[in-house]
């Protein structure tokens, strides 16, 4: 099947795709997040959707109102799970629908309130002061990471109310180690908080103990040829390995915190700002910081916080800045108190959890930075590059700063214009763009209107350099006096030499060609045989944009004028109805038919109508109608 061409953005952006955990964010024509996802290898994942291969039916229609995407890249799929959980209830995507519900994401819950804390599953979180760790994949994962613990920690599973006021006996899992009895009195609360601390650790994300634990227990089953008994400690290393892979606890006192990071090439940085929310990350943003590559990154960083928290609201409780310069955090940390009002912590972690979601946004900094270059090269390679191509193509002796592209627009030679679009650089400068209505030129004919037209747009810029030249200035800036140094004309050889030679009579020399659209023949003005450009190259594409530029100019104002000619001959035709006459009729009725339909009373009811002017709108509608 041939592929799909989804635009030179989307293409890059597909192209430049990480090898990551992460999310992605689909949007809309208009900006709208329409699906957000996760993945193991976003780049995999993602490229998936924009192949040219069958989809579901669902997919497929998510897939036709796709024209862009974002990425937020993470340390792992749970993570990425963890992310997608978020932004789904942030954004409320429409191809999400299914996936709001909170039950798919089941939470492990432990009350620290309780004197011998247990280890429960919670569908959601609360604002109880517990410890919350998850999101899981559904509630089978949670049951495995519970019998992983107990199978090291002696964590009761019984809901009664301890302490009791009389010990109780002490059930089966006392007996077999995994449980140390509370309700019997086997254990003091003390001891039990110690067992617990060891608990919060493991699903924290410190599960090596319970890792070494296991691995020891492998290896005294193998060296008692338990080899049954040792395949299924390795196999539940491994599913402990797997599932706590970087699990945050999340204490739900622990509202907001920003996180900023920057990533600096030398010659730009760009900033990652990543947004955590009721102790979870929501999302970020990034911005480019140009020149700014070579300077020191906390010099740069705390130049960009106080611009960036200007704004009171954005102010979180916590800010963790990837650097900063020698002596600053506590100043800043006072401005930051002062703009909110309110207490404000700023801090530069140095390890632990807090310095991996650093590391986690200067990583997001980096690919954002890496796509930002991979764009501008792409640009500069479209533009000035395509214009020095161009130069290099037509022989000419430098690249054409100023190219000029000029069309005709007609109806069977009627109401006759001329476009005028101006590229500079290789971008389209619209405050440069003119009209030219043929004054000369009688029926449908070309030839000469483009003689006409070069022959004035030549004499007014020649006329007013000269002028700006006496009095000091600059051709750039005036309205014709910067001359191109390059025309493209839309047509071959025979508009080619008409368009010369009007130049010739003018006295300007001025490098020329045309451009016949068959199979996008380049001609020179000296030059029997065509040049025929490579369909793939950027300069090919940049003279096909200046033709189509100059030709929907033309024929966006030819169509303005029969319209505006269409309306207002007829109406010009009625006597003792003028300008202002004929806008109130066309105001106050709507179109001409209502106003051939409209009665004697209809039409006095007009600002400005009178009995006579009334007469004659009457007599013109029966006369219309006649013919």
């Amino acid at each position: 099947m041939a592929k799909i061409n989804w635009g030179e953005t989307l293409e890059l952006k597909i192209a430049k795709l990480p090898e990551s955990p992460g999310c992605y964010l689909m949007k809309d024509a208009e900006g709208d997040i329409i699906y957000v996802g996760k993945a193991v290898n976003l780049k995999n994942r993602v490229r998936s959707y924009f192949r040219d291969t069958a989809h579901t039916p669902k997919v497929a229609a998510m897939i036709s109102h796709i024209a862009d995407f974002d990425i937020l890249l993470c340390e792992s799929n749970l993570e990425a799970l963890c992310l997608e959980c978020n932004l789904i209830k942030l954004h409320k995507p429409y191809y999400n629908i299914l996936l709001k519900d909170d039950k798919h994401y089941p939470y492990l819950r432990v009350d620290l309130k309780e004197p011998f804390p247990r280890l429960t599953l919670a569908r959601r979180m609360e604002k109880d002061g517990a410890k919350y760790f998850g999101p899981y994949i559904g509630a089978t994962a949670v049951k495995q990471v519970i019998n992983a613990v107990r199978d090291v920690f002696p964590l009761r599973t019984c809901k009664k109310a301890l302490p009791l006021k009389k010990p109780s006996r002490p059930c089966v899992n006392y007996e077999i180690g995994r449980c140390m009895a509370p309700c019997a009195g086997k254990c003091t609360e003390e001891a039990y908080w110690d067992m617990l601390d060891g608990v919060l650790a493991f699903l924290g994300g410190d599960y090596k103990t319970v890792v070494n634990r296991l691995k020891q227990d492998m290896a005294a089953a193998a060296e008692k040829m338990q080899y049954e008994k040792a395949a299924v400690i390795r196999d539940k290393i491994r599913d402990v390995e797997g599932l706590m892979e970087r699990q945050i606890a999340i204490q739900t006192a622990a509202a907001e915190q920003d996180i900023l990071a920057i990533a600096q090439d030398g010659l730009d940085a760009m900033i990652q700002v990543v947004y955590v929310r009721g102790g979870r990350m929501i999302g970020g943003d990034h911005f480019p910081l140009p020149r700014e590559g070579g300077e020191d990154a906390g010099e740069v960083l705390a130049s960009f916080l106080t611009q960036y928290y200007e704004d009171v609201n954005l102010i979180p409780r916590h800010i963790l800045v990837q650097a900063l310069p020698e002596g600053s955090q506590e100043q800043l940390e006072s401005w930051l108190r002062q703009q909110k009002g309110g207490a404000v912590t700023l801090a530069t972690p140095r390890r632990g959890e807090k310095h991996d979601l650093v590391l986690l946004a200067a990583k997001n900094a980096a690919d954002a930075l890496e796509k930002r270059n991979a764009r501008a090269s792409i640009q500069e390679e479209r533009t000035t590059g395509a214009a020095a191509a161009l130069g290099r193509a037509l022989g000419l002796p430098k690249p054409p700063r100023r190219i000029e592209g000029y069309d005709i627009s007609n109806t069977q030679g009627v109401l006759s214009v001329a476009s005028m679009v101006v590229f500079i650089d290789g971008v389209a400068a619209k405050k440069e763009y003119r009209h030219f209505r043929i004054k000369t030129v009688e029926g449908a004919n070309d030839f000469a209107s483009l003689n006409e037209v070069l022959g004035r747009r030549f004499a007014h810029g020649l006329e007013e350099k000269a002028e700006r030249k006496a009095a000091g200035l600059s051709p750039i800036g005036g309205k014709f006096s910067d001359l191109p140094d390059l025309v493209l004309i839309d047509g071959g050889p025979q508009q080619l030499r008409f368009a010369r030679q009007a130049l010739l009579d003018m006295g300007a020399e001025v490098a020329m060609f045309g451009l016949a659209k068959k199979q996008e023949e380049i001609f020179l003005p000296d030059r029997e045989e065509p040049i025929l450009l490579d369909h793939h190259t950027p300069e090919l594409h940049l003279i096909q944009r200046i033709r189509d530029e100059a030709h929907r100019f033309g024929i966006t104002h030819h169509r303005a004028l029969r319209g505006k000619a269409s309306i207002h001959s007829q109406l010009e035709d009625i006597p003792g109805i003028g300008p202002k006459r004929r806008k109130a009729l066309l105001t106050r009725l709507g179109s001409l038919k209502a106003i051939r339909e409209a009665s004697r009373e209809d039409l006095l009811a007009v600002p400005g109508m009178t009995a006579t002017a009334a007469d004659a709108v009457l007599a013109w509608a029966r006369d219309s109608g006649k013919k």
